[in-house]
């Protein structure tokens, strides 16, 4: 089956009845793009925060397969090895040659869009534009090119938009509404050729939503211009968990409070409030005298459970689990040590892409 791109005048997802799952949706897997020691996202820290990308797939693993991006085959070879060493079910561990120029696969992987049809679930993959947060890290073009080289290799149509757009920057309730931050999505270094409504027609016409609510800033030391998935995410279909700072003092104080006031007074795509639960934000980390974008709020759904990423503060990653835990009775909510992975700005859902079941 050839790769289709959509061109000006084709039908768009949503109206061919695509849409975006929530990603608590059964999955395939997950993919992950495998960090090279030559890339510039873990500077005099690879081989400690190479150990945190591990125990992150590891956690995957135990939950369903794994999809890693390698540049070839010789990377291959020595991924798995290093895997199997440390104790990873191979079995679990699918190896792709796609090269990439960083590991960030939820800004520059595919999105994975699905419809019923004659009775069958049908899935696509969007290719949104990536020019690593607004051209500050070049190079990017490998890292653009991934989403078609998966739909390539999985025989699944492409749809591209042509605007940039990032994975992190969007999160979804799986029944048509879209959370997002005007500080990134507006940001002129991604489409400054686009207003606010133009960019919530892209949103629901590829990815299939109703209805859009927007935040404002993101937490001090987000490089990304403040993506959503650092500062409050859906757990369900009508409650959202929301970062709080409990000091005034901190930088993060007057952002959170301001998502929470705009949380208050959002609707969801029937005109309805949200349930809104407050989650505390670990105490701040810092490398070298950088403040880095630490959260809990970085969280992954996996097949019966949900990666949590700790930061070494046992009273508060006990805390932000144990409130997640309680809205999450079904899941297992397990922590996954990310004080080396955060050094490059993200954490186990920057690190990831799901891929949904079809």
């Amino acid at each position: 089956m050839a790769v289709r791109r959509t061109r000006p005048g084709t039908r768009t997802p949503r109206e061919l009845g695509y849409s975006f799952p929530a990603e608590w949706a059964r999955h395939q897997g997950t993919w992950i793009s495998w960090p090279r020691p030559e890339g510039i996202s873990f500077p005099d820290r690879y081989h400690e925060s190479i150990e945190d990308v591990i125990r992150v797939i590891a956690a995957i693993a135990r939950f369903e397969e794994v999809h890693l991006n390698v540049p070839n085959s010789n990377y291959r070879r020595i991924v798995r090895d290093v895997l199997e060493v440390r104790g990873v079910p191979l079995r679990r561990v699918r190896c792709h040659e796609i090269p990439t120029n960083e590991c960030w696969t939820r800004d520059h992987g595919p999105a994975f869009v699905l419809r019923e049809r004659r009775g069958r679930t049908e899935a696509a993959v969007v290719d949104w534009g990536y020019n690593a947060w607004g051209g500050k890290y070049p190079p990017w073009d490998a890292d653009d090119a991934v989403p078609t080289r998966v739909a390539k290799g999985l025989k699944l149509p492409v749809f591209s938009p042509g605007i940039v757009m990032e994975g992190g920057a969007v999160d979804f309730n799986g029944a048509g509404t879209v959370l997002t931050t005007t500080s990134c999505l507006l940001n002129r270094n991604r489409n400054p050729h686009l207003s606010k409504p133009e960019i919530e027609q892209y949103l629901k016409d590829y990815y299939g939503q109703q209805h859009v609510v927007w935040l404002g800033d993101g937490i001090e030391g987000d490089d990304t211009d403040g993506h959503i998935d650092d500062l409050a995410r859906f757990v369900d279909e009508r409650t959202i968990v929301v970062g709080v700072e409990d000091d005034p003092r901190d930088a993060n104080f007057r952002v959170l409070q301001d998502a929470r006031r705009r949380l208050a007074r959002a609707r969801d795509q029937q005109d309805r409030p949200f349930e809104i639960v407050e989650l505390p934000m670990p105490r701040p980390v810092s490398y070298k005298g950088q403040r880095l974008p630490a959260t809990y709020m970085n969280f992954l759904f996996v097949n019966g459970a949900l990666l949590v990423p700790t930061f070494g503060q046992p009273a508060r990653d006990r805390r932000a689990r144990a409130i997640l835990q309680r809205l999450l009775p079904k899941r297992r909510v397990v922590g996954v040590d990310c004080r080396a992975l955060i050094w490059g700005l993200g954490a186990i859902h920057c690190l990831t892409q799901q891929q949904p079941h079809w």
